[in-house]
Order: C-alpha cells, then structure tokens, then sequence
C-alpha cells in the first residue's frame, strides 16, 4: 500500500485561513503564519464586538430615557424606581423609543413614574 502524504490536507487548511485574510494588507494576506495570526486576533475581536455591541446599545436606550425624564422633570433613576413601583414592565429598547417618537407617551409615564417615586 502507498503511502499518503498530508499536503493535500495542508493545502486545505493554508487556504482556509488566506480566504479568510482576504484584503487584509502585506503579508497578512499572503503569508500562512502571518495570516493565521491576524485571522486569529480578527475572529476574536469579532467575538468580543459583538459582546460589545450590545453594552452600546443599552447604554444609548439609557442616554435617550434620561434626556427624555429630565424634560419631564425627573431624573433617569427616579424614572425607572418609580415605573417599578407602579408595576410597569416595559424594557429599556422600548422606552427609548417611546422618549424617540411617542414623547406624548413617555410624559404620561413619567407623571405616573413622579407620583409613585
């Protein structure tokens, strides 16, 4: 029986990993080792913006709720303190889109979140 050599395999993997490096610059795109490692650190940066994404998310539904409380004339943490005691369930993304286009909306419930703060 012959035997099989692994370049066929190797190929595979090498090209792999450039396609992935595709439009990267230099050697990045070019060379296999130099490739993998930038491949490598993208994959990961990639994984943590997506993590990251979500933060910035919540942290502009915060930004857009506050600005809206306080034309109502109460802060963001005695807005939400007070949604809470009333019972009111309505998550940050929504809120923030009340405050965006429903401000008729958003003032009623800040005046409910006032009197039960």
């Amino acid at each position: 029986m012959a035997r099989i050599k692994g370049g066929m395999n190797a190929r595979k993997k090498h090209n792999r990993i450039l396609k992935l490096a595709k439009g990267y610059r230099g050697a990045r795109s070019k060379q296999y080792r130099i490739a993998k490692q930038s491949v490598m650190r993208a994959l990961r940066s990639q994984f943590a913006g997506r993590k990251q994404k979500k933060r910035d998310f919540r942290s502009l539904w915060i930004t857009r709720i506050n600005a809206a409380a306080r034309m109502n004339g109460i802060t963001y943490s005695k807005f939400m303190y007070g949604l809470k005691l009333a019972g009111i369930e309505i998550n940050r993304k929504m809120l923030s889109e009340m405050a965006v286009n429903d401000a008729e909306g958003f003032a009623t419930l800040a005046e409910l979140a006032k009197s039960k703060a």
